[in-house]
């Protein structure tokens, strides 16, 4: 599995905007199908909630990635 960090300066990151950020989906609309369709994991779990929040310690998975939210100083 594929793991990387996404480094956040906020206290939390919107779901639909991780997909974004991580670069897994171009545009918001993307980012909402994967989510619609259970094709996103959070914390291991399928999560189908876009605006979702995630805080550092959080993951999310889609098709064998992984992403780790780290806080930013």
């Amino acid at each position: 599995m594929e793991q990387e960090s996404i480094l956040i300066h906020t206290e939390f990151i919107r779901l639909d905007a991780l997909l974004k950020y991580a670069g897994w989906a171009e545009t918001g609309g993307e980012a909402k199908l994967l989510i619609q369709n259970g094709k996103v994991t959070v914390n291991g779990e399928v999560c189908t909630q876009r605006g979702k929040k995630l805080r550092a310690g959080d993951t999310a998975g889609l098709g064998g990635r992984l992403v780790t939210v780290r806080a930013g100083a």
